[in-house]
């Protein structure tokens, strides 16, 4: 089925075949990201208005909407220039006025003539002890009254674009719904009493009270979860697809594992040995494997990587472990050389660095598998690198490497299984939009041996005094970070803001003791910049974010953060990691200015309270939402236009199941369950899939 099914067509027709809607406010519309009448029915109505009619505008407290039916009185024109015109009018009960600005008199003559009945509905509001509407939203016959509902939907709106076009433009749309079989489960339908599509449809759009317009309303329940399944489908495809690629199957003896846990000074905790067992079980099938390890700072990811790679040396192949930066592959190699060495197996790094003859010869030792585990930047990506038996890929940071290089690494090897590292603990539901083509493993246990870090707020006031305490810390021989503040417009202003504070600490703390790294400088000079300050050669090292990720100084026990309330709660927990990873007591200090807005406070006091960056990262979607905690632009998060993953996160994982298990009883949907999803995908524009359905 390579194009759209014409039971379809109408809702992919032009916006001008709707009801209301001309060539002015299409362009409008389409402005607004509304290009077809399908996309007027995924625009849900936000709120709603109560317009049931009652008997007096005494019925409710003002301000407030009210509609009504009253006889119209006398009208005032006004005298002067710039005053209202208004006209008297009378309900069951009292008198009151309709207010206008800039009015027409004799429109407003024509419309509401004296001694005539008329259905009013509008905002009443007090002024000086009299009762008025100014403006009202309807002015109607009684015949007419039929032309708004007693509850009023209410739509998110683009300047041009009116209530009542909307209104006007959704029942258009909603006359043109086809009828098309049911995608979802029918246990699921049933277990949910959700109604089916085109009647979801028109209960979200016409809702009776303020209830019908909640996302946990079946019928916007449903909808969301179409969404949501739609999208699952198209991950589950990725999936299939890729793991169709056959892998092979390694099954590890045990033995050099055993050598390294036996040299290390403590047992690995729970998570990570279930992780382990995960991944090992992944490795000895036969199909590709596709994994996320998502563990927070210091939950001990590296150890679980290893043992990842031993199983593939055990079986005789050979692994390579990425990360996104030289200094990082470096951290990586030098944590896991001693340990390698333990287990009698030959680990090599693979940088830019890597020149001539050295280059050359650490080539020949891949290509004839006498290293066993390499580790390296993305140089390993270059066409003379090659491998004797590739069989495992481990990339560290996942959102620097991009889906087109895990392929190319794929391509490395025969069958490539590849295990993906981040430390940015993602909400699960999240981690579902975003990887659900992915197996996850969760480590969320801190191995023992780490210090709690003390978390301190104090105002930029102070800070006179945060640089004394500084100075007497260097002299005590502790080492520091100084987070520059984000600065949204530009890089060049974050710069210059940190060669500032660059400038003044220096002052304060003397010559050769602060060292500065920013996103501006040449990568030589912010690896020189990063080794000065790992050597211990300077004490204070002033950087804009660029640290987040994962440098490891065990020695720095302070990380100072300036004008933490414009970062991002997971944002702060990640700069927070990078202390507390020696046995010093570590403190990390938020330094905030006032006034200081409710959502900042609340953030900088979450990560007073906490250390758990998944309860971090729940809180922070809570706060900001799916966009924002990852970033869209660069997340590959789906644009959902119903779907809600702050409160709909349990919809999801019911997606993902349902997903993958009706791809693997139909992975080509040929069923009649299966074709209905076709139909789905279709609409919901997930064309993607539909290209992996055809490549199946």
């Amino acid at each position: 089925m390579s194009s759209r099914p014409d039971v379809l067509f109408p809702l992919f027709a032009g916006l001008q075949t709707l009801d209301g809607i001309g060539p002015k406010t299409a362009l409008t519309l389409q402005d607004a990201g509304v290009e077809k009448p399908r996309d007027v029915l995924m625009t849900l109505p936000i709120t709603g208005v109560d317009r049931q009619l009652r008997d007096s505008v005494r019925d409710v407290i003002a301000p407030a909407v009210v509609t009504v039916a009253v006889t119209i009185g006398a009208h005032y024109p006004p005298k002067t220039r710039g005053r209202p015109y208004r006209v008297h009018v009378t309900d069951a009960q009292t008198e009151f006025q309709l207010v206008f600005f800039h009015a027409r008199g004799d429109y407003l003559q024509k419309i509401l003539p004296t001694g005539q009945k008329r259905i009013v509905s509008g905002k009443v509001e007090i002024f000086d002890g009299i009762a008025q509407i100014v403006h009202p939203d309807h002015m109607v016959t009684p015949d007419e009254a039929t032309t708004f509902p007693a509850f009023e939907p209410v739509y998110p709106l683009h300047a041009g674009i009116t209530q009542k076009l909307m209104w006007k433009a959704t029942r258009s749309a909603l006359e043109k719904l086809p009828d098309v079989a049911e995608w979802i489960d029918s246990g699921l339908v049933k277990r949910e009493g959700w109604p089916a599509w085109a009647d979801a449809l028109n209960a979200a759009h016409t809702p009776n009270t303020a209830q019908d317009l909640s996302p946990e309303h079946p019928a916007r329940a449903r909808l969301a979860y179409d969404e949501l399944f739609a999208h699952q489908i198209t991950l589950a495809l990725a999936r299939a697809v890729a793991r169709r690629g056959k892998g092979i199957g390694s099954k590890g003896t045990g033995s050099l594992q055993r050598k390294v846990l036996s040299a290390l000074p403590y047992s690995p905790t729970g998570a990570q040995s279930r992780a382990i067992a995960e991944i090992a079980a992944d490795i000895a099938k036969p199909l590709k494997m596709n994994r996320l390890l998502q563990g927070d700072v210091g939950s001990g990811k590296t150890l679980v990587a290893l043992m990842a790679l031993l199983v593939i040396v055990e079986s005789g192949g050979q692994g390579v472990m990425m990360a996104p930066t030289e200094i990082l592959a470096r951290q990586h190699f030098d944590g896991l050389q001693p340990l390698a060495a333990d287990a009698g197996v030959r680990l090599e790094i693979l940088t830019g660095r890597d020149k001539g003859a050295a280059r050359r010869e650490k080539l020949q030792a891949l290509a004839d598998g006498d290293i066993q585990i390499l580790v390296g930047t993305h140089a390993v990506f270059q066409k003379d690198v090659h491998f004797h038996d590739l069989r495992l890929a481990v990339i560290d940071e996942q959102h620097r490497f991009g889906v087109a290089q895990r392929m190319e690494l794929g391509a490395k090897g025969q069958a490539v299984d590849v295990l993906v590292m981040t430390a940015t603990p993602i909400p699960r539901s999240l981690a579902l939009a975003q990887y659900g083509d992915m197996d996850v493993s969760v480590l969320d246990e801190k191995p023992p041996g780490r210090t709690p870090v003390q978390t301190a707020l104090i105002s930029t006031g102070r800070m006179g005094e945060v640089v004394e305490k500084l100075r007497k810390a260097v002299t005590d021989g502790k080492q520091a970070y100084w987070v520059c503040p984000l600065v949204e417009e530009s890089e060049v202003i974050d710069m210059t803001a940190a060669e500032e504070r660059f400038k003044r600490l220096r002052a304060a703390l003397g010559e050769g003791v602060v060292g500065l790294v920013h996103g501006q400088m040449p990568p030589a000079e912010k690896d020189a910049a990063m080794a000065r300050f790992v050597a211990g050669d300077t004490k204070v090292l002033v950087a804009t974010t660029v640290i987040e990720v994962g440098v490891n100084v065990p020695n720095a026990s302070i990380m100072m953060i300036e004008r933490a309330e414009s970062f991002g709660l997971a944002q702060l927990h990640q700069l927070r990691g990078r202390v507390g990873r020696g046995a010093a007591a570590s403190t990390c200090l938020l330094l905030f200015q006032e006034p200081m807005s409710e959502t900042g406070r609340r953030r900088l006091e979450i990560l007073r309270e906490t250390e758990d960056g998944f309860r971090i990262s729940e809180e922070d979607l809570m706060m900001r939402g799916a966009g924002d905690v990852i970033g869209t632009a660069q997340s590959g998060l789906p644009r959902f236009r119903i779907a809600d993953l702050e409160r709909q996160a349990g919809l999801m994982e019911i997606a993902q199941s349902d997903a993958r298990k009706l791809l693997s009883d139909d992975p080509t949907l040929e069923t009649a369950r299966g074709k209905a999803v076709r139909v789905l995908l279709w609409l919901m524009e997930q064309d993607k899939a539909i290209r992996l359905i055809s490549v199946g």
